[in-house]
Protein backbone atom coordinates (compact mmCIF):
# COMPACT_ATOMS: atom_id res chain seq x y z
CA UNK A 1 0.00 0.00 0.00
CA UNK A 2 2.67 2.52 0.74
CA UNK A 3 4.86 1.20 -2.26
CA UNK A 4 1.74 2.20 -4.72
CA UNK A 5 3.21 4.19 -7.36
CA UNK A 6 -0.19 6.38 -7.98
CA UNK A 7 0.00 7.29 -4.30
CA UNK A 8 4.33 7.86 -4.54
CA UNK A 9 4.60 9.45 -7.85
CA UNK A 10 1.72 10.04 -9.60
CA UNK A 11 -0.67 11.91 -6.69
CA UNK A 12 2.31 14.41 -6.02
CA UNK A 13 2.84 15.21 -9.52
CA UNK A 14 -0.88 15.30 -10.80
CA UNK A 15 -1.83 17.56 -7.32
CA UNK A 16 1.40 19.91 -8.11
CA UNK A 17 -0.54 20.83 -11.60
CA UNK A 18 -3.93 21.36 -10.40
CA UNK A 19 -2.42 23.20 -7.70
CA UNK A 20 -0.72 26.03 -9.90
CA UNK A 21 -4.63 25.92 -11.86
CA UNK A 22 -5.51 26.73 -8.41
CA UNK A 23 -3.18 29.70 -7.81
CA UNK A 24 -4.65 31.11 -10.88
CA UNK A 25 -7.13 32.66 -9.86
CA UNK A 26 -6.49 33.95 -6.56
CA UNK A 27 -4.42 37.28 -5.19
CA UNK A 28 -3.05 38.08 -2.11
CA UNK A 29 -6.36 40.01 -1.37
CA UNK A 30 -8.18 36.68 -1.05
CA UNK A 31 -6.10 35.85 1.59
CA UNK A 32 -6.72 39.43 3.25
CA UNK A 33 -10.15 38.97 3.44
CA UNK A 34 -9.99 35.56 5.06
CA UNK A 35 -7.76 36.94 7.66
CA UNK A 36 -10.11 40.16 8.22
CA UNK A 37 -13.42 37.67 8.75
CA UNK A 38 -12.04 35.03 11.38
CA UNK A 39 -15.50 33.52 12.09
CA UNK A 40 -15.20 30.90 9.11
CA UNK A 41 -11.94 29.98 10.04
CA UNK A 42 -12.73 29.39 13.79
CA UNK A 43 -15.71 27.44 12.75
CA UNK A 44 -14.27 25.04 10.81
CA UNK A 45 -11.31 24.70 13.41
CA UNK A 46 -13.64 23.88 15.56
CA UNK A 47 -15.67 21.42 13.68
CA UNK A 48 -11.93 19.68 12.84
CA UNK A 49 -10.43 19.59 15.86
CA UNK A 50 -13.29 19.49 18.73
CA UNK A 51 -16.32 18.05 16.85
CA UNK A 52 -15.00 15.23 14.87
CA UNK A 53 -12.81 13.12 17.25
CA UNK A 54 -15.71 12.41 19.86
CA UNK A 55 -18.29 11.70 16.78
CA UNK A 56 -15.29 9.63 15.24
CA UNK A 57 -15.36 7.95 18.70
CA UNK A 58 -19.03 7.36 18.67
CA UNK A 59 -18.86 5.81 15.11
CA UNK A 60 -16.45 3.18 16.25
CA UNK A 61 -18.64 1.83 19.14
CA UNK A 62 -21.82 2.04 16.69
CA UNK A 63 -20.00 -0.48 14.70
CA UNK A 64 -18.05 -2.40 17.13
CA UNK A 65 -14.99 -1.77 15.41
CA UNK A 66 -11.96 -3.80 16.33
CA UNK A 67 -8.94 -1.76 18.25
CA UNK A 68 -6.49 -1.33 15.32
CA UNK A 69 -9.43 -0.20 12.99
CA UNK A 70 -11.14 2.66 15.29
CA UNK A 71 -7.89 3.66 16.24
CA UNK A 72 -7.35 4.45 12.27
CA UNK A 73 -10.54 5.81 12.30
CA UNK A 74 -9.59 8.39 14.78
CA UNK A 75 -6.42 9.10 13.41
CA UNK A 76 -8.34 10.06 10.59
CA UNK A 77 -10.46 12.51 12.45
CA UNK A 78 -7.25 13.90 13.97
CA UNK A 79 -5.36 14.34 10.68
CA UNK A 80 -5.81 18.10 8.78
CA UNK A 81 -7.74 18.34 5.19
CA UNK A 82 -6.09 16.81 2.13
CA UNK A 83 -4.77 18.93 -0.98
CA UNK A 84 -8.02 17.59 -2.97
CA UNK A 85 -10.12 19.50 -0.49
CA UNK A 86 -8.71 22.59 -2.32
CA UNK A 87 -9.51 20.94 -6.09
CA UNK A 88 -12.99 19.58 -4.79
CA UNK A 89 -13.63 23.09 -3.32
CA UNK A 90 -12.85 24.84 -6.26
CA UNK A 91 -15.03 22.68 -8.79
CA UNK A 92 -17.26 23.24 -6.56
CA UNK A 93 -17.12 26.68 -6.59
CA UNK A 94 -16.26 27.32 -2.88
CA UNK A 95 -13.86 29.76 -1.54
CA UNK A 96 -10.30 28.57 -2.46
CA UNK A 97 -8.48 30.86 -0.26
CA UNK A 98 -10.24 29.89 2.75
CA UNK A 99 -9.16 26.02 2.15
CA UNK A 100 -5.37 27.02 1.87
CA UNK A 101 -5.60 28.88 4.40
CA UNK A 102 -7.12 26.35 6.79
CA UNK A 103 -4.63 23.97 5.53
CA UNK A 104 -1.77 26.07 6.34
CA UNK A 105 -3.05 26.70 9.80
CA UNK A 106 -3.67 22.70 10.44
CA UNK A 107 -0.79 22.06 8.84
CA UNK A 108 0.62 23.55 12.16
CA UNK A 109 -1.80 22.49 14.66
CA UNK A 110 -1.81 19.30 13.46
CA UNK A 111 1.88 19.10 15.60
CA UNK A 112 0.13 19.20 18.34
CA UNK A 113 -3.29 17.93 18.27
CA UNK A 114 -2.37 14.53 16.04
CA UNK A 115 0.32 13.21 18.55
CA UNK A 116 -2.67 14.03 21.01
CA UNK A 117 -5.13 12.60 20.08
CA UNK A 118 -3.97 9.16 19.15
CA UNK A 119 -2.49 9.26 22.15
CA UNK A 120 -5.57 9.34 23.63
CA UNK A 121 -7.40 6.42 21.02
CA UNK A 122 -4.25 4.58 22.26
CA UNK A 123 -5.44 4.23 25.68
CA UNK A 124 -9.16 3.94 24.60
CA UNK A 125 -8.72 1.50 22.04
CA UNK A 126 -5.97 -0.57 22.66
CA UNK A 127 -5.23 0.93 26.42
CA UNK A 128 -1.63 1.64 25.58
CA UNK A 129 0.50 4.49 26.18
CA UNK A 130 2.99 5.35 23.33
CA UNK A 131 5.35 8.49 22.67
CA UNK A 132 4.01 9.50 19.09
CA UNK A 133 6.46 11.84 17.65
CA UNK A 134 5.16 14.53 15.67
CA UNK A 135 4.52 13.85 11.86
CA UNK A 136 6.51 16.96 10.78
CA UNK A 137 8.72 15.53 7.68
CA UNK A 138 5.17 14.65 6.11
CA UNK A 139 3.51 18.03 7.01
CA UNK A 140 6.25 19.93 5.69
CA UNK A 141 6.08 17.71 2.24
CA UNK A 142 1.92 18.64 1.96
CA UNK A 143 2.94 22.23 2.87
CA UNK A 144 5.45 22.41 -0.16
CA UNK A 145 2.81 20.71 -2.18
CA UNK A 146 0.04 22.79 -1.69
CA UNK A 147 2.17 26.29 -1.17
CA UNK A 148 4.79 26.26 -3.77
CA UNK A 149 2.31 25.29 -6.92
CA UNK A 150 -0.18 27.80 -5.66
CA UNK A 151 2.51 30.75 -5.37
CA UNK A 152 3.16 29.20 -8.89
CA UNK A 153 -0.17 30.16 -10.47
CA UNK A 154 -0.36 33.63 -8.07
CA UNK A 155 2.47 34.91 -10.03
CA UNK A 156 0.80 34.16 -13.80
CA UNK A 157 -1.89 35.82 -12.05
CA UNK A 158 -0.07 38.95 -10.93
CA UNK A 159 2.68 39.11 -14.08
CA UNK A 160 0.28 37.83 -16.96
CA UNK A 161 -3.29 38.21 -15.74
CA UNK A 162 -4.66 37.92 -19.61
CA UNK A 163 -3.09 34.19 -19.48
CA UNK A 164 -4.33 33.64 -16.07
CA UNK A 165 -8.08 34.17 -17.51
CA UNK A 166 -7.86 32.18 -20.91
CA UNK A 167 -6.19 29.19 -18.76
CA UNK A 168 -8.76 29.08 -15.79
CA UNK A 169 -11.29 26.94 -17.56
CA UNK A 170 -9.02 24.57 -19.38
CA UNK A 171 -7.23 23.90 -16.02
CA UNK A 172 -10.64 23.44 -14.32
CA UNK A 173 -12.05 20.73 -17.08
CA UNK A 174 -7.70 19.30 -16.71
CA UNK A 175 -8.64 18.68 -12.94
CA UNK A 176 -11.57 17.29 -13.26
CA UNK A 177 -10.26 14.70 -15.73
CA UNK A 178 -7.35 13.86 -13.55
CA UNK A 179 -9.29 13.77 -10.51
CA UNK A 180 -11.68 11.05 -12.30
CA UNK A 181 -8.69 9.45 -13.81
CA UNK A 182 -6.43 8.97 -10.27
CA UNK A 183 -10.00 7.74 -8.37
CA UNK A 184 -10.34 4.74 -11.30
CA UNK A 185 -6.63 4.08 -10.95
CA UNK A 186 -6.53 3.97 -7.16
CA UNK A 187 -9.50 1.75 -6.81
CA UNK A 188 -7.95 -0.71 -9.28
CA UNK A 189 -4.47 -0.98 -7.91
CA UNK A 190 -6.54 -1.59 -4.68
CA UNK A 191 -8.55 -3.60 -5.48
CA UNK A 192 -7.89 -6.96 -3.72
CA UNK A 193 -7.37 -4.63 -0.51
CA UNK A 194 -11.03 -3.16 -0.83
CA UNK A 195 -12.75 -6.60 -1.34
CA UNK A 196 -10.79 -7.72 1.57
CA UNK A 197 -11.90 -4.78 4.03
CA UNK A 198 -14.64 -3.49 2.80
CA UNK A 199 -16.95 -5.49 4.64
CA UNK A 200 -15.62 -4.66 8.17
CA UNK A 201 -14.54 -0.86 7.34
CA UNK A 202 -16.06 0.73 4.89
CA UNK A 203 -19.92 1.11 6.00
CA UNK A 204 -18.15 2.99 9.04
CA UNK A 205 -15.73 4.80 7.20
CA UNK A 206 -18.53 6.26 4.50
CA UNK A 207 -20.18 7.30 7.57
CA UNK A 208 -17.81 9.12 8.86
CA UNK A 209 -17.34 10.79 5.74
CA UNK A 210 -20.64 11.83 5.17
CA UNK A 211 -20.68 12.93 8.75
CA UNK A 212 -18.05 15.25 7.75
CA UNK A 213 -19.13 16.37 5.40
CA UNK A 214 -22.38 17.56 6.71
CA UNK A 215 -20.96 18.96 9.85
CA UNK A 216 -18.61 21.17 7.95
CA UNK A 217 -21.18 21.92 5.39
CA UNK A 218 -24.35 22.76 8.35
CA UNK A 219 -22.19 24.20 11.15
CA UNK A 220 -21.39 27.11 8.32
CA UNK A 221 -24.72 27.58 6.50
CA UNK A 222 -26.12 27.34 10.99
CA UNK A 223 -23.63 30.37 11.54
CA UNK A 224 -24.82 32.66 8.23
CA UNK A 225 -21.56 31.58 6.32
CA UNK A 226 -22.17 32.22 2.84
CA UNK A 227 -22.40 29.44 0.92
CA UNK A 228 -18.83 29.62 -0.89
CA UNK A 229 -17.27 29.62 2.37
CA UNK A 230 -19.33 26.57 3.68
CA UNK A 231 -18.79 24.92 0.69
CA UNK A 232 -14.76 25.38 1.33
CA UNK A 233 -15.33 24.04 4.80
CA UNK A 234 -17.46 21.15 3.63
CA UNK A 235 -14.52 20.10 2.12
CA UNK A 236 -11.59 20.87 4.01
CA UNK A 237 -13.37 18.53 6.67
CA UNK A 238 -14.46 15.75 4.93
CA UNK A 239 -11.44 15.45 1.93
CA UNK A 240 -9.21 14.03 4.99
CA UNK A 241 -5.61 14.34 4.92
CA UNK A 242 -4.71 10.11 4.04
CA UNK A 243 -1.32 10.07 3.30
CA UNK A 244 -0.45 11.58 6.89
CA UNK A 245 -3.16 8.95 9.12
CA UNK A 246 -0.87 5.90 6.70
CA UNK A 247 2.60 7.47 7.02
CA UNK A 248 1.99 7.11 10.90
CA UNK A 249 0.38 4.00 10.99
CA UNK A 250 3.29 2.23 8.74
CA UNK A 251 6.48 4.00 10.00
CA UNK A 252 5.60 5.24 13.29
CA UNK A 253 2.89 2.78 15.27
CA UNK A 254 3.95 -0.02 12.68
CA UNK A 255 0.35 -1.20 12.76
CA UNK A 256 -0.35 -2.17 9.68
CA UNK A 257 -4.24 -2.78 10.40
CA UNK A 258 -4.63 0.48 11.01
CA UNK A 259 -3.33 2.38 8.01
CA UNK A 260 -6.32 0.08 5.93
CA UNK A 261 -9.05 2.31 7.30
CA UNK A 262 -7.07 5.37 5.83
CA UNK A 263 -6.85 3.87 3.04
CA UNK A 264 -10.12 2.57 2.63
CA UNK A 265 -11.43 6.18 3.39
CA UNK A 266 -9.28 7.84 0.99
CA UNK A 267 -11.13 5.32 -1.87
CA UNK A 268 -14.21 6.42 -0.37
CA UNK A 269 -13.52 10.09 0.05
CA UNK A 270 -13.36 10.67 -3.55
CA UNK A 271 -16.41 9.33 -4.95
CA UNK A 272 -18.39 10.95 -2.32
CA UNK A 273 -16.76 14.36 -2.58
CA UNK A 274 -17.32 14.30 -6.38
CA UNK A 275 -20.81 13.47 -5.67
CA UNK A 276 -21.53 16.39 -3.41
CA UNK A 277 -19.45 18.76 -5.30
CA UNK A 278 -21.76 17.75 -8.01
CA UNK A 279 -25.16 18.30 -6.08
CA UNK A 280 -23.72 21.78 -5.21
CA UNK A 281 -23.42 22.64 -8.33
CA UNK A 282 -26.69 21.86 -9.09
CA UNK A 283 -28.31 23.73 -6.69
CA UNK A 284 -26.08 26.75 -8.02
CA UNK A 285 -27.69 26.20 -11.21
CA UNK A 286 -31.16 25.84 -9.99
CA UNK A 287 -30.69 29.23 -8.06
CA UNK A 288 -29.39 31.09 -10.64
CA UNK A 289 -33.00 29.75 -13.01
CA UNK A 290 -34.87 31.49 -10.38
Amino acid sequence: MQDNPIILVFLPICLGIIMIGLGLHLTLADFGRVLKQPKAVLVALFVQMVLLPPLCFLIAELFKLPPELGLGLLMLAASPGGITANLFSHLARGDVALNITLTAINSVLVLFTLPFWIFIGMDFFLAAENNIPPPTSKVLEVAALVIVPVLIGMCVRYFKPALADSAEKPVRLLSVLILVILTVLAIASEWQLLKTYAPIIGLACLSFNLVSLASGYLSARAVKLAKPQATAIAFEIGVHNTTIAIFIALNVLKMPETAIVPAIYSLIMYVTAALFAYWLLRQQKSAQAL
